[in-house]
Order: C-alpha cells, then structure tokens, then sequence
C-alpha cells in the first residue's frame, strides 16, 4: 500500500529541517525538534500529522524544545500492528519514543485524539509534565447511536483491503478535501489544504488514520479522569464541528480545577487557523502553573 515517502513527498513538507527520524520501540518514527529551552511536546488528531504545527511550532520554538512527532501510521511514521493502535498502546509507543530522545516534556499540548493520547500517558505515569492542554480535544466517547456504531465501522473498514485505496482516490479531488475542511468548522489558506490534500490522498497515510479509530476507546480514559496528575487547561474554537464545544465543558465540569478557555470564530482546527493566539494560550497556560509549582 503507497506510503509517504520522505524523499519523495517531504520536499515541501513544513519545518522540514528539524525532521529527524528516530528508531524506538519497533517503529521508525518522523519526529520535528526545533528551538531551546523546556521540552514541550505536541501530539496531532487522527488523520494528522507534523504539518499540523506548521505556524504553531516556530512560535513554540521561542521558549521550548518543541518535540512533534508523527503519531503510528501517519504522515511519515510507520504504522504498528493492530493491537498497539490502542489508546493505552499509543500512549505506551509514545513513552519509548520519549525514552529513546531522552526527552522529559514539561508542557504538553494535544490536539483533537492527541488530547486524549497526552491524558492517558499523564494518567499512567508516562509523561509528567507540570502543564497539559487540550486543543479542541477528543477525550470522551461518541453520543448515542454514533458512539455504539462508530467503531464497529472503523475496524469493518479498516479491515477491508480496498477502503483506503478508495478513500484516498476519492480524496484527490481537491473539491472534496477542501469540503472535508469546511466540515470542521474551520478555514484554512491554500497551503494548508493542499498539505491535508497530501496526507489523505495517500492510502497507507488513510489505513493509519483508520486503523487508530478502529481501536479506539476511551470508556477507561474517562473513569480514570480523576487520577490526572498534572493542572489541565481545554481550549476550545466555539466554532468546533468535528467535536463539540460542549464536550471540553464537560471534562472542564468532571475535573475540579481545569481551565477552559473558548475562543470565538474558530472551529476544530483553531490551532491552524490562529497559531499566534493558540501559542498565547500555552504560554499563560505554563506560566500559571508554573506559578503553582513554585
């Protein structure tokens, strides 16, 4: 199945010097590190990728080591077999790679599922870091009829040799990766679709993307919600058509002393679409606990 090929495809590809590819826990791994500083790391959606920071990280980079890895089966990494495309086998994957980099992040920022990949190895032990955010996060399961039927279809689809070759076709019509942005509530520029574009037009980059939400659970993440061991600030685009504002009230309500910051006239994607302000938000983020943990 077509992969994305580094000399091939990542020509163009955003921060393209602080690439580096790094062998840990039986996966090659693109990860992005750029700039000085404590270690800040950032975890994209499914069906993402590093080009997702592509404005965010530069700004990062002024005060943190940013770390950005391409998560198993995107963009530029390898997939995993099946049964590591957990949530619980992510966050353990991501914990090696950490290891391997020698890398101990203060601050982490998850966007969409990242946001519940960054929970999860928080809750476990795996990333203790003294600030989380949550991007427009993923973190509790689907309502109603969609939460009961959403996964069996995923692993249907996954498993169906064809489905990401006809995902991926449809997805060179560029009419309808620019509709699929649209239903994010967001708008991105030119670059920023044709870089989507890229990554969903590529079938082995659409069987990671499917594969992960085939496995995907997070029942356990949310009984579990009350052990998290560091402060959590949940921004939100109140725009968000992908995953509903109300769910970030929601976990804003279900942990005593989180933080939720709504901004108006963004959607799912806020982080693309005002890079500058998502950074700011970071920023007073760690600053206030930072404060705290003095």
């Amino acid at each position: 199945m077509k992969a994305l090929d580094w000399t091939r495809d990542g020509g163009d590809w955003p921060n393209r010097t602080a690439s580096r590819f790094v062998e840990a826990g039986g996966l090659r791994w693109h990860v992005q590190v750029a700039g000085d500083g404590p270690v800040l790391l950032l975890l994209h959606g499914t069906g993402a990728a590093t080009h997702s920071w592509r404005a965010l990280l530069p700004e990062l980079a002024t005060r943190y080591t940013v770390v950005a890895p391409d998560l198993p089966g995107h963009g530029f990494s390898a997939t995993a077999a099946s049964h590591r495309l957990t949530l619980q086998g992510i966050a353990r994957a991501l914990g090696g790679l950490l290891a391997a980099l020698k890398a101990e992040p203060q601050v982490v920022a998850g966007h969409s599922a990242g946001a519940a990949i960054m929970l999860r190895m928080n809750i476990d032990g795996l990333l203790p870091a003294r600030t989380l955010v949550s991007l427009n996060g993923a973190m509790l399961p689907l309502p109603g009829l969609a939460g009961l039927l959403f996964p069996p279809a995923a692993r249907l689809l996954s498993a169906l040799p064809f489905a990401p070759q006809a995902f991926a076709w449809r997805a060179t019509q560029r009419d309808a990766v620019n509709r699929l942005i649209r239903s994010t509530g967001s708008a991105l520029d030119p670059a920023g679709v044709a870089l989507y574009h890229k990554l969903v037009s590529t079938p082995g980059h659409v069987a990671g993307a499917l594969a992960m939400m085939a496995n995907w659970d997070v029942a356990p993440l949310v009984r579990d919600l009350p052990s998290l061991r560091a402060p959590l600030t949940l921004v939100v685009g109140k725009g968000d058509e992908t995953v509903s504002p109300e769910e970030s009230r929601r976990v804003h309500r279900m942990i005593p002393g989180s933080r939720l910051v709504e901004l108006d006239g963004l959607g799912h994607l806020a982080h693309e679409e005002a890079p500058a302000l998502a950074a700011r938000h970071i920023f007073e983020a760690d600053e206030s606990d930072g404060i705290a943990h003095r």
